[in-house]
């Protein structure tokens, strides 16, 4: 079940790159699982990481490796993802494992231990099956391609609940000729990062000194991949590497620095709001806009509060157009010296409250053709101040209790 049509874009190669996946066997036969990403020794690497206290070993391994990279210059070559297991809350042998997936990819590979950044995804408390993950790494490798096919079956094999491929592409042309960035991304259930299940991968051809990388990433992820939420739950596992080969335009000045960073927040968000597109169970695509917040913070408090709420996510679903459910969320978010008879929300183009209670005008006909809609806006304007946000979730239904209630058989 998902939200819209979204077939996987053709992926135009970036030279240097090349995917490979493998069906290894790690929780079910006959589907890809591990996925390897190769990076030229030109690239630099910037990811960000879930904030979960009870970080997975791939996420302990993959920020330690990045620090030797850059204490010894040299670029990570190797990302390996796999899905089925999570390996977190595994202990010591979790660590021992991630670095012995490093190590064998390294030793096919040709090359150092820490330039192998390891990912994993899936059941959490339960050791890697390690003799079928290491033995998927060499297919794995031995199927590594540049074309548009390695990256739709890349974004395959690293599905959990997901029901598809989640990609995006992007050209735009700079002052020293045309880069592109392409990107995949999973995630369905646990879905609320803090940087989601969710992993994503992004790679340009430009050229991007780590600073500047390191900072790009930093923005984007925050109005994208942080303003999505399925279920309120941070994962252990959360990762969003973006890597810059080095082979293409040199991102600099001023105005490609803007340009770049417009097109790299274009892909992200279409990234993000692919995973509420394709939510557990999820059957309605929600946009929640806040604005006349006194902090960009405050707009968000509000925005998660309601995306959070049950019993608007329930209403939703059922295309039931309790709007007391929304009021009633906006105002427990806990805005200090709120004055809510400057509160306006509206439903689509059907304003629902004004004044402190029901707009003039509200019918409960207008209210339900919108709720009736694939694709919902909730617009609340607080009248505090100037900050605004916006975040993306979707409804929850039978069918995303059946899921993770069936999660592990």
């Amino acid at each position: 079940m998902a939200v819209g049509n979204s077939p996987f874009p053709v992926m135009p190669p970036l030279a240097g790159v090349r995917l490979g996946s493998a069906m290894a066997g790690i929780k079910k036969p006959g589907r890809r699982d591990m996925v390897v990403i190769e990076l030229p020794a030109s690239a630099t690497v910037s990811g960000v990481f879930t904030r979960n206290a009870f970080c997975a070993a791939p996420v302990t391994v993959a920020k330690a490796h990045i620090e030797r990279c850059r204490e010894v210059r040299c670029a990570p070559r190797y990302w390996l993802i796999n899905t089925g297991n999570a390996n977190a809350g595994t202990g010591k042998r979790g660590l021992d494992d991630a670095y012995a997936s490093c190590r064998a990819l390294a030793e096919e590979a040709g090359v150092d231990e820490h330039q192998v950044l390891p990912f994993s995804t899936g059941v959490i408390g339960e050791p890697l099956p390690m003799e079928r993950l290491l033995a998927g790494v060499a297919p794995a490798c031995g199927a590594l391609s540049d074309d548009g096919q390695a990256w739709q079956h890349a974004g395959e094999g690293i599905l959990t609940t997901d029901t598809r491929a989640k990609g995006a592409t992007l050209s735009v042309a700079l002052s020293g000729g045309t880069v592109t960035i392409n990107g995949i991304t999973k995630g369905s259930g646990m879905i609320k990062p803090n940087m989601a299940t969710m992993l994503a991968f992004v790679v340009t051809d430009a050229t991007i000194e780590q600073s500047l990388l390191d900072q790009l990433l930093r923005d984007t992820v925050d109005a994208s991949f942080n303003c999505i939420t399925v279920d309120s739950d941070t994962s252990t596992n959360d990762a969003c590497m973006l890597a810059a080969t080095g082979s293409g335009a040199v991102v600099q000045s001023e105005a490609d620095i803007a340009l770049f960073r417009n097109a790299l927040q274009q892909v992200m968000m279409t990234l993000a709001q692919a995973i509420i597109r394709d939510g557990e169970g999820a059957t309605k695509f929600v946009t929640l806009h806040v604005t006349g917040a006194q902090s960009r913070q405050e707009a968000l408090d509000v925005a998660f509060t309601v995306a959070h709420s049950p019993l608007v996510k329930t209403a939703l679903y059922a295309s039931d157009a309790n709007w007391g459910r929304i009021l009633a969320a906006v105002g427990r978010a806990g805005v200090e010296d709120f004055d809510v008879s400057r509160v306006v929300i509206d439903l689509g183009d059907v304003r629902l409250v004004e004044q402190g209670g029901r707009a003039d005008g509200y019918t409960e006909a207008k209210g339900s053709a919108v709720m009736a809609e694939a694709e919902i806006t909730i617009s609340i304007g607080l009248g505090r101040g100037e900050h605004e946000a916006t975040v993306w979730t979707s409804d929850l239904s039978h069918e995303y209790v059946s899921i993770n209630a069936d999660y592990r058989s």
